[in-house]
């Protein structure tokens, strides 16, 4: 099994390869370098294991929440492969990326709950909660997007030990209710989805039958309203 996943929705860019069971990646934090560098990313990724784009079997891409512009350029990207190598393309939760993030790093035991916020400007976060089973996360409940005053655990027979907190919305938990941060053992807003984590996630649910054509590989941006930071010279 050869898959190529790519992420670019949040400050970071990367690409992933797994190839039968091996992962190697590229990542960088680049809030404006997306475009310019996720291709040849992808061009390293083949060249070092000596395959071309044509030896693919599958595609798998960090579909959001995230940043607009961000979410935009992989779905672009993937679509542009999917179509012209006829492959199939996993779309995988940026979410649920950064919590498999967290199982990872933290080594989290079964029954662990993982609340993942990212920032989703206007004041408010992305939000959603998993539960760590058989080493991966298991959404409860659905994605949001909300004022992180709004935020909240579900009270769930799936979280058998402790809660972590994970992704860059984190640095709102002042603004939330007392009962979520005071549940969470620690949590680190430093992290950020990577295709690594994307891939991963990709493999299950392609065996699963989530794949999809390149037509349905669309982006999920949680609201209708999306906003971004503006760059210098952008009007």
């Amino acid at each position: 099994m050869k898959l190529l996943a790519l992420d670019t929705s949040s400050e970071g860019c990367s690409a992933a390869l797994w190839l039968d069971g091996q992962i190697t990646e590229r990542f960088e934090l680049a809030p404006r370098g997306h475009t310019r560098l996720l291709m040849p990313m992808v061009r390293e990724l083949l060249a070092e294991q000596g395959l071309k784009p044509s030896d693919l079997d599958v595609l798998a891409f960090a579909r959001g929440p995230g940043s607009f512009t961000g979410v935009r350029i992989a779905t672009g990207v993937i679509q542009g492969l999917a179509w012209g190598l006829d492959l199939p393309v996993v779309p995988v939760s940026s979410l649920a990326a950064v919590a498999l993030n967290a199982i990872e790093e933290r080594q989290l035991p079964e029954g662990s709950g993982v609340a993942v916020a990212f920032d989703a400007r206007m004041s408010e976060v992305y939000w959603a909660t998993f539960a760590c089973r058989d080493g991966l996360p298991v959404m409860l409940g659905d994605e949001r997007v909300c004022h992180p005053e709004n935020v909240s655990l579900p009270e769930s027979g799936d979280i058998t030990g402790t809660w972590f907190g994970a992704g860059q919305g984190w640095k709102f938990q002042s603004d939330m209710p007392e009962a979520v941060p005071t549940r969470m053992v620690s949590v680190d807003s430093s992290l950020v989805p990577r295709a690594a984590h994307v891939a991963r996630l990709a493999i299950p649910r392609f065996h699963a039958g989530e794949a999809v054509p390149a037509a349905q590989a669309q982006p999920v941006y949680v609201r209708d309203e999306v906003t971004w930071k503006k760059l210098p010279g952008r009007e």
